[in-house]
C-alpha cells in the first residue's frame, strides 16, 4: 500500500528546473532510500514530500504529492499541518543547544499550545524510549541538548520529530556526521521505527541503503546543467543485485558518480 505518491512532480529554483517528472509510489511502514550522485535532486525531492522545498525563496513544485490519496499541495492544505504529519531529520543534528533534553523533545507540542506538564513529561519519555535514548538520558533530562554526543543528538532530534506523532519520517543523510558506532545504532533504530512509520532516507552510503531500506530510488542526470531524474525504482535487493538500467548498474558498481 502506498503512503505517498508523486505524480509528474517537477521541482524548481526560480526558473531552473532541478528535478523533472518524478513518478513514485512510496510504500507504507517501510524504508525507501534515495540514492545517486551529488546534484541529482535527491534531497530536493525529499523536501517536496513535506513542503519544506517551498520555504526556500523562489522554490516551487508542480505536479502532485499525495499523502493517503490527498494532495498536500492543494490550496486548502496547511503546510504546517503537513510538516507535523511528515517529520524531517536533517543531515546535521539540530537540537536546541541550550534547551534541556526534555524541553527539546516536546518543543513542537509546546509551540502548538500544549501546557499540561504531566502530558508533556509522558510524551517526552515515550518519545525518548521510541528513539532508544531514554536509558542514556533519563537521569539528566534537565541538562542541555547540546551536551549530548553527536549520535545522541541525532536520536534526540528523532525523538522530537516523533513526539508530535507523525505518520512519515524523512531523513536527509542522517548518519553522514556520525561515527561508525553511532551510525549502527541509528540504523538499528530505523529498523524499529519502520514498524510504526513510513521512512524515506537520502544516503550516499550504498552499504547503508542496502542494509536499511526495503525500496530504493536511483536518481541521476543526463549532463551538468540538466535536471535530475528518477532513473529506476524497485525493491532494494533488485536494485543492488539485478537493476534493469545500465546507469543504475554502473553507479552501484562504482563506475561513475
Amino acid at each position: 500500500m502506498s503512503k505517498l505518491e508523486l505524480t509528474n512532480v517537477n521541482t524548481y529554483y526560480n526558473d531552473f528546473l532541478a528535478v523533472q517528472d518524478v513518478n513514485l509510489r512510496i510504500p507504507e511502514k517501510a524504508v525507501t532510500a534515495f540514492i545517486g550522485p551529488s546534484g541529482t535532486g535527491k534531497s530536493t525531492v525529499l523536501r517536496t514530500l513535506n513542503r519544506m522545498h517551498e520555504v526556500i525563496p523562489g522554490a516551487r513544485v508542480t505536479g502532485e504529492v499525495a499523502l493517503d490519496g490527498q494532495n498536500i499541495y492543494a490550496p486548502d492544505v496547511d503546510p504546517v499541518s503537513v510538516r507535523n504529519t511528515i517529520g524531517m531529520v536533517f543531515q546535521k543534528p539540530n537540537p536546541f543547544p541550550t534547551m534541556s533534553i526534555e524541553d527539546n523533545v516536546v518543543a513542537g507540542l509546546k509551540l502548538a499550545g500544549e501546557k499540561d506538564r504531566k502530558k508533556l513529561k509522558e510524551v517526552a519519555e515515550r518519545s525518548l524510549r521510541g528513539a532508544n535514548l531514554w536509558e542514556e538520558v533519563k537521569d539528566r533530562l534537565d541538562k542541555p541538548g547540546g551536551s549530548l554526543s553527536g549520535g545522541q543528538q541525532q536520536r534526540l532530534v528523532i525523538a522530537r520529530a516523533i513526539a508530535v506523532e507523525p505518520e512519515v519520517l524523512l531523513m536527509d543523510e542522517p548518519a553522514s556526521a556520525l561515527d561508525p558506532i553511532s551510525t549502527r545504532a541509528l540504523e538499528e533504530l530505523i529498523f524499529e521505527l519502520k514498524e510504526r512509520y513510513t521512512i524515506v532516507i537520502v544516503t550516499y552510503n550504498m552499504q547503508q541503503a542496502a542494509r536499511v531500506s526495503d525500496k530504493t530510488a536511483f536518481f541521476s542526470l543526463e549532463a551538468t546543467g540538466k535536471p535530475g531524474k528518477l532513473v529506476e525504482f524497485d525493491d532494494t535487493k533488485t536494485i543492488f543485485e539485478n537493476p534493469s538500467n545500465k546507469e543504475t548498474q554502473d553507479y552501484i558498481a562504482g563506475r561513475f558518480g
